[in-house]
């Protein structure tokens, strides 16, 4: 067993430009292109690279999410709860529970890893 991937270069992975299952557009006309760069074999973790223009989105996680913002701004609003503002250059984690906006206030590209198992 492989106990390190290095990941491939993103332009050589077809990307899906589907929007993610339990986001809903709300605002805006965001277009989001994800890049998966590493699935398990086991199916527990998914890491790769998103992309999304300006709007916003209501999110429902099912798994907890680590990202590593590249490039742009984001200001995460949980149901019930205070905004996260997030730029380029931060690390952050959204735990699975997570039901709430973001709103993508810049062009975003992001490294993400979940652990779906």
């Amino acid at each position: 067993m492989q106990t390190v991937i290095k990941l491939p270069d993103p332009s050589t992975v077809v990307p899906n430009t589907s929007d993610i299952p339990g986001w809903v557009p709300i605002e805006g006309s965001p277009r989001m292109t994800t890049h998966i760069l590493h699935a398990a074999p086991d199916g527990t973790t998914l890491a790769g690279l998103w992309e999304c223009t300006p709007g916003s989105y209501h999110a429902t996680y099912a798994a907890a999410e680590f990202v590593h913002l590249i490039a742009g701004r984001i200001t995460i609003t949980p149901e019930g709860g205070t905004p996260v503002t997030v730029v380029a250059g931060d690390a952050f984690v959204v735990a699975a529970t997570f039901k709430g906006v973001w709103k993508i206030e810049e062009t975003v590209r992001k490294h993400f890893s979940f652990r779906l198992a």
